[in-house]
């Protein structure tokens, strides 16, 4: 794909975007500690060729956008978030400092509204640019995510998402698929694909303090659902049958959450994106973007 790509200070830091395509902007928020290259040019180029403007980046502490600084008291956080607690100390960021960094994007690219769709973490960053920003938002896609408050997966799925997964590209690209076939569900991954992508983000850099404050702002993230109640844009909410780490009672409860939303279950499908999915997911971002009234 013929990629433009550009940076600029965005809340105080430096944030690294990708852009394709001309029409109407679509922004692709990527989830926890994953670079915008997760979101696959060739899944990319469908949504391209449907007539979009097609947006990725890095969220902030993560690939190449600005890495920020401060340690999180993970055991206390994930304690606090089990006993529904709000954490007794500021974290470096929050969900909503990160949606700022989605709203500034948009602005430094000269882009009044954008539709939107979110992976996992990404999906709360877009709930959260909708409840925000509203006037921002033309259609919200809210991919294998929750709207806030307590949400629990399986422990062993958590467990297999904090394993360090080494340091030379060999070992993370491994580590990566292990943790892929542990969290994917029953489709077909594509090894191969994954591995490509895992080096790919490998060489651009890779930061595992900022995974851990991008967990920490995750796990401190209030509970969404009567902002939601508010919206009034085009949404659909996609959530995979067998996704051990968001289970899919979050994806339900987000779809109940907004007005008019509409609900795909994709089967088979864990808490990734393999290609096998894919056309289910371009028929539903395409469909729902295409609801806008002009």
């Amino acid at each position: 794909m013929d990629w433009e790509r550009g940076s600029g200070a965005v809340s105080g830091q430096q944030l690294v975007w990708e852009s394709c395509g001309e029409g109407e902007a679509l922004l692709l928020v990527m989830g926890l500690g994953s670079q915008m290259v997760f979101w696959p040019d060739e899944f990319c180029a469908r949504l391209v060729a449907a007539g979009y403007r097609v947006i990725r980046y890095d969220n902030r502490d993560i690939g190449l956008s600005g890495r920020r600084e401060g340690k999180v008291p993970l055991a206390k956080l994930i304690g606090g978030y089990l006993l529904q607690k709000k954490p007794a100390a500021p974290l470096p960021y929050t969900l909503h400092d990160m949606a700022a960094d989605a709203a500034g994007l948009l602005e430094q690219l000269h882009i009044k509204q954008a539709h939107l769709v979110g992976v996992s973490m990404g999906g709360m960053i877009a709930q959260q640019l909708a409840i925000s920003h509203p006037e921002r938002v033309q259609s919200l896609a809210s991919i294998m995510s929750t709207p806030g408050g307590r949400w629990i997966g399986r422990p062993g799925a958590m467990l297999a998402l904090l394993q360090g997964r080494g340091e030379s590209r060999e070992e993370v690209q491994e580590a990566t698929v292990r943790l892929f076939q542990r969290i994917g569900g029953s489709l077909p991954i594509d090894a191969e694909h994954l591995r490509k992508l895992v080096g790919e983000a490998h060489d651009r850099g890779m930061n595992p303090a900022g995974f851990l404050r991008q967990l920490a702002a995750v796990l401190a993230a209030e509970d969404r659902t009567e902002q939601l109640r508010k919206l009034r844009i085009p949404t659909v909410v996609i959530h995979g049958t067998e996704d051990p780490l968001v289970p899919l009672s979050a994806g339900r409860a987000t779809a109940a959450a907004i007005p008019g939303a509409r609900w795909v279950e994709v089967p088979g499908m864990g808490h990734c994106l393999p290609p096998a999915c894919w056309p289910t997911l371009w028929e539903a971002i395409l469909e729902n973007a295409g609801m806008v009234s002009h």
